[in-house]
């Protein structure tokens, strides 16, 4: 075998190997690129508000259709139960990198199901995205416990960190935090396209921008 053909069996072993690892990718269908999933029944904040009434996780879809099939919540249950794996940094710049003759996933989700669970895994996120600098990161989270130990500016610059309100409708957004994001009840208060274009982003990069910085989303 010549040694391009090497290299590519090597990487073809290393991506197999880091799906292995991290329990692999999600591919929601609403998203222009992959994304990450937990299970939602893990969310710190979210398994609390998941029982308030009006709140943003009241209803929560990923506890409800696709997001139920058993393969789908095992397949979150191994991505949930392999982030302490000390490999999983490497094997997520794999997954994300892609192979040496592919593009970069131009854009990423943390999450479409999930939320940060503790102080490093936010920081190996960070060392993710430093080291998939052709990536732009979207991260929303209502673990506003982790980001009030930080400084925004410490924060990948191609990581865009969004603070979730708590509660439908919410009137104030925080202002501690540069990015936030609500849900609303109101269809003419809704900024994300989505609902107007077949539940898609299509083109509209609002939740990765980081001169946007509130997106208000309808009441799923």
């Amino acid at each position: 075998m010549s040694p391009a053909g090497e290299l590519r069996k090597k990487e073809k072993m290393l991506k197999k190997e880091a799906k292995e690892i991290t329990g692999g990718l999600s591919k929601p269908n609403k998203m222009p690129g992959p994304s990450i999933n937990l299970p939602a029944v893990a969310c710190i904040t979210g398994a609390k508000l998941v029982k308030v009434k009006g709140s943003t996780c009241s209803g929560c879809y990923a506890l409800k259709g696709r997001y139920r099939f058993p393969n789908v919540r095992d397949a979150m249950q191994r991505r949930l139960d392999r982030l302490h794996d000390p490999r999983w940094i490497d094997a997520m710049v794999t997954l994300i990198n892609g192979r040496h003759w592919q593009k970069p996933q131009p854009v990423f989700r943390w999450h479409d199901s999930g939320d940060i669970q503790s102080v490093q895994h936010l920081k190996n996120i960070f060392e993710v995205c430093k080291r998939t600098p052709g990536t732009s990161h979207w991260l929303p989270t209502r673990e506003a416990r982790f980001l009030k130990l930080m400084d925004p500016d410490v924060v990948p610059k191609n990581l865009k960190i969004v603070l979730s309100d708590h509660m439908n409708d919410q009137q104030v957004a925080p202002t501690w935090w540069p990015y936030t994001s609500g849900v609303t009840t109101d269809h003419e208060a809704v900024t994300c396209p989505a609902s107007k274009q077949g539940n898609k982003c299509l083109d509209c990069r609002k939740c990765w921008d980081r001169n946007t910085k509130r997106v208000i989303y309808g009441k799923h």
